[in-house]
């Protein structure tokens, strides 16, 4: 195992690094998305997701991104995507879902691409 670290800022091509810095951004975000795992949180997100962005002091650039279940968006925001998914999941966008949006194909196009496409 290498014990190689990436220097702070460093870049992937085509991916986001998640690494303090982008971690600090996201930390509204990922708090909100965190507590979808509760029931009685999943209901009020469900009832008003106005109010609970509200009440995460989401910004409007990250309301708008909620809004548009622009995963990818979040990403770069500094969502984690395990947070990510609990929103995923409470809002009809399963993983394969997300991963077809965020590639910029449709569910059956995103399917096709899976080793077990029946293993949703």
């Amino acid at each position: 195992m290498s014990s190689v670290q990436l220097r702070p800022g460093a870049t992937i091509a085509d991916s986001h690094v998640f690494d303090l810095a982008l971690s600090w951004r996201g930390y509204r975000i990922n708090k909100m998305c965190n507590a979808l795992s509760q029931a009685a949180n999943r209901e009020a997100f469900k009832r008003d997701e106005e109010a609970f962005m509200a009440a995460y002091h989401l910004t409007e650039e990250e309301k708008n991104l909620v809004r548009a279940r622009d995963f990818s968006g979040l990403l770069a925001t500094g969502g984690n995507i395990y947070f990510l998914l609990k929103l995923g999941v409470v809002t009809g966008n399963g993983l394969y879902v997300m991963g077809a949006k965020m590639r910029g194909e449709s569910y059956e196009q995103f399917l096709a691409t899976r080793n077990n496409a029946g293993a949703t």
